[in-house]
């Protein structure tokens, strides 16, 4: 299809022109069009700037939706993201370190993660805001959620482990502690295996035991004691 050429065109005619020439490129005209012309028309800028505006809020538009598709990709259980991890909540959990992994230089060197610590004490958050930043700087995440290993389990997640040793990153959680991972992993030697490949160059993070849910619960019902 070869679009008609004309000069002078009226604003509303060269609009149509725009939509019809972006379908066809298949280029979805960026929502911040409209603003971008009203700004080059009051800064007075050159068409190459108005055109290295346009194109550059294309690039930023669809890298927004590349990092979207990603994150949804991953199957994430919830939203979560460090603007709203509580580090206050659970002074166990050093920001800088976090803010250190969200870098994502972790993943590049394809380290390991292990937040360690009782339920409700921030580990999913965490690991959750921690893949959503990954995402957001081009990696593609799997989440595989919670699982229960018998002897076959453990032995795949070894597996899973020795394969990804120096080439992927794996990130895992646990409200046990180290020393307790013999009542999964009943295969002594197979436990100490498995915890040497989470260990080695990785970034242990003991997120403690106070539970975080537990205490917005008792502090509400104390609130709502003390309005009753």
């Amino acid at each position: 299809m070869t679009l008609p050429r004309q000069r002078n065109m009226t604003e509303q005619a060269a609009d149509v022109a725009i939509d019809t020439a972006c379908r066809l490129l298949r280029l979805p005209r960026s929502a911040e069009f409209p603003d971008i012309v009203t700004s080059a028309a009051k800064d007075q800028m050159t068409y190459r700037g108005f055109l290295a505006e346009l194109l550059m809020a294309e690039c930023d538009d669809r890298a927004r939706r590349r990092s979207e598709r990603r994150i949804k990709a991953a199957g994430f259980s919830r939203e979560k993201s460090l603007r709203s991890f509580d580090f206050e909540a659970n002074p166990n959990i050093d920001p800088a370190t976090i803010h250190a992994l969200a870098s994502c230089e972790w993943i590049t060197k394809s380290q390991p993660l292990c937040p360690i610590g009782d339920s409700g004490t921030g580990k999913s958050h965490m690991l959750i805001a921690l893949g959503t930043e990954a995402a957001m700087k081009g990696y593609r995440i799997d989440e595989l959620g919670y699982m229960e290993l018998d002897r076959h389990g453990a032995e795949l997640l070894f597996q899973i482990l020795t394969e990804s040793e120096e080439k992927n990153s794996v990130a895992i959680a646990s409200n046990e502690s180290f020393g307790g991972w013999t009542k999964t992993f009943t295969d002594s030697r197979l436990c100490a295996a498995i915890v040497d490949r989470l260990t080695f160059n990785g970034t242990i993070i003991e997120t403690g035991t106070d539970s975080y849910r537990i205490a917005s619960t008792r502090a509400r019902a104390e609130e709502s004691a003390k309005a009753s």
